[in-house]
């Protein structure tokens, strides 16, 4: 056997530039891009505080597409470890921050002195804007 019959040391292992060492390009892992645009979309959503229930949603979709898309880039061919930590770090800090803001509106709702607070800021709202 010639040495040129012989398959390259490492063939169809992945290196840093993307490509593997038979030559055909490394693709990036879909669920690892999803999880960074869910993770993207999901902190967007949270920091408007108005849209912060469909950001906790779209943070739990970006960690379960982040954890798959890790176990994706594991396989021979696939890249994307580095996206789908990304998304993963995005979705579970747009996770905490929704839930902190659930959480603080939640007890600031059933603090009743609160309430009555605002609600007298906007009786004299109406009345300085009546005169």
């Amino acid at each position: 056997m010639t040495a040129s019959s012989e398959p390259a040391r490492g063939a169809g292992t992945s290196t840093r530039t993307g490509r593997s060492r038979s030559g055909t390009a490394a693709k990036t892992s879909a669920a690892a891009a999803f999880a960074l645009v869910f993770g993207v979309a999901a902190l967007f959503s949270v920091l408007t505080a108005i849209l912060a229930w469909i950001g906790v949603v779209l943070a739990i979709v970006g960690i379960v597409l982040g954890i798959i898309g890790l176990k994706m880039a594991t396989r021979p061919g696939v890249t994307g470890r580095g996206v789908a930590i990304g998304g993963l770090v995005l979705s579970v800090l747009a996770l905490l921050i929704g839930l902190a803001l659930g959480a603080g509106i939640t007890t600031f709702l059933n603090n009743e002195g609160a309430v009555d607070r605002i609600q007298e800021q906007v009786d004299d709202l109406r009345d300085r804007i009546d005169q």
